[in-house]
């Protein structure tokens, strides 16, 4: 079990991807993806493999939500700036999560 103060260590934000391009640096097919995140956080990059359930088009313009205080990490010649979060379908690939109607990016998940 973790504390409510455990829980708001954890920066969740939603943001809009702004971008997507082909991850083709590493082994596993992904996306990169750049999110607005707003003004107090900006526009950030990661890696996703999404291409079992996302085709680049459907990603533009989607609000996500993700981890954005996490460390960067290195993901093949890239550095991963938040974690994106979804859900495992019945393949287990993820399905993203998204707010069900249009919210300012940046807005903290509470």
């Amino acid at each position: 079990m973790i504390t409510y103060e455990d829980f708001l260590k954890i920066d969740i934000r939603v943001g809009t991807i702004i971008s997507v391009e082909p991850n083709s640096n590493i082994s596993k097919p992904s996306f990169i993806l750049k999110v607005d995140f707003g003004n107090e956080i900006g526009v950030k990059k990661s890696s996703a493999q999404l291409l079992a359930n996302y085709q680049s088009t459907d990603l533009i313009g989607l609000q996500i939500s993700a981890v954005v205080n996490f460390p960067p990490k290195q993901i093949g010649k890239m550095i991963s700036e938040f974690l994106i979060l979804g859900f495992p379908d019945n393949d287990e690939q993820p399905i993203l999560i998204s707010p069900l109607r249009k919210v300012k990016n940046g807005g903290k998940l509470f």
